[in-house]
């Protein structure tokens, strides 16, 4: 770097500021990979801030934005634990960044340009505190349409069904850590579905609860439903065992047919950066 060159990362952990967990309050990370995220990246730090658990660490990694992105982040270096700016392979790279530097019991992704709803951690710590042998819980999402339609989406993990398809909404769910030291790290040869093969791994293991209320608002526009996302997602039904390739062909018809935008919504997918 040179030396009028201003720095392309910070935070509070880079001061000597490191989030500690206590008996009674877990510490939450909450990672946000974003590329030229300028428009909603604020929106998206302040509902992470403005949360009533006071316990969070939010680690914010960005791919060598152009556009203003890395401004709104220099902006909250004193409120943030961590962010760094530098060139990565996508999306789920990213996410593998931030779990390398994580330091929660449980972890969460947020979209850059999707926002927690007021009270979502604490909730889902409740839910966590009621459920001690979940290692994953799920909520609802309130999802925006280009329209400015607002639907529900999303509900809790059952097998039978997310083997099938991607069920669960995943933007802001929570990943207890142990569950990645289990599974591994996200699969990079996935472009779109990562968080999709990631969960199928455990198949019917996986122990879950549900939290029936929403927690996160959903901006639309991911890449799930594209051809891409659909051949991806057989691809990843067929490798962790959870659907036999003729089912697993008949899945990519079905969703080839329904590529649309009230297909969308009925998708529950949320993965944009």
């Amino acid at each position: 770097m040179q030396a009028n060159e201003e720095p392309r990362c910070g935070g509070k952990r880079l001061g000597g500021v490191l989030a500690q967990a206590t008996a009674d309050l877990p510490l939450v990370t909450v990672i946000t990979a974003v590329l030229n995220g300028q428009p909603y990246l604020t929106g998206c730090l302040e509902s992470v801030l403005n949360q009533d658990y006071p316990n969070i660490e939010h680690i914010v990694l960005d791919g060598g934005s152009n556009d203003g992105t890395v401004d709104v982040l220099r902006q909250f270096s004193n409120r943030i634990a961590l962010w760094r700016s530098e060139p990565d392979r996508g999306l789920f790279d990213a996410w593998n960044k931030g779990l390398a530097e994580a330091r929660g019991e449980w972890v969460c992704f947020l979209g850059s340009d999707d926002e927690f709803l007021p009270g979502a951690v604490s909730a889902y710590m409740a839910c966590a505190a009621s459920h001690p042998q979940a290692e994953y819980l799920s909520s609802t999402a309130r999802l925006v349409l280009a329209s400015g339609k607002e639907v529900n989406i999303g509900g809790p993990w059952k097998w039978s069904t997310f083997s099938r398809r991607m069920t669960i909404c995943h933007v802001g769910t929570m990943h207890r850590r142990s569950l990645f030291d289990r599974l591994g790290l996200f699969d990079l040869s996935y472009r779109v579905t990562g968080d999709y093969e990631f969960l199928l791994r455990s198949r019917a293991e996986l122990r879950s609860a549900f939290l029936p209320a929403e927690t996160v608002l959903v901006r639309a526009g991911g890449l799930s439903c594209s051809l891409n996302g659909v051949l991806e997602a057989r691809r990843a039904k067929c490798k962790t065992g959870g659907l036999p390739k003729a089912l697993a062909l008949w899945d990519v018809k079905r969703d080839i047919i329904g590529i649309g935008p009230l297909y969308l919504a009925r998708r529950l997918l949320g993965l944009k950066r």
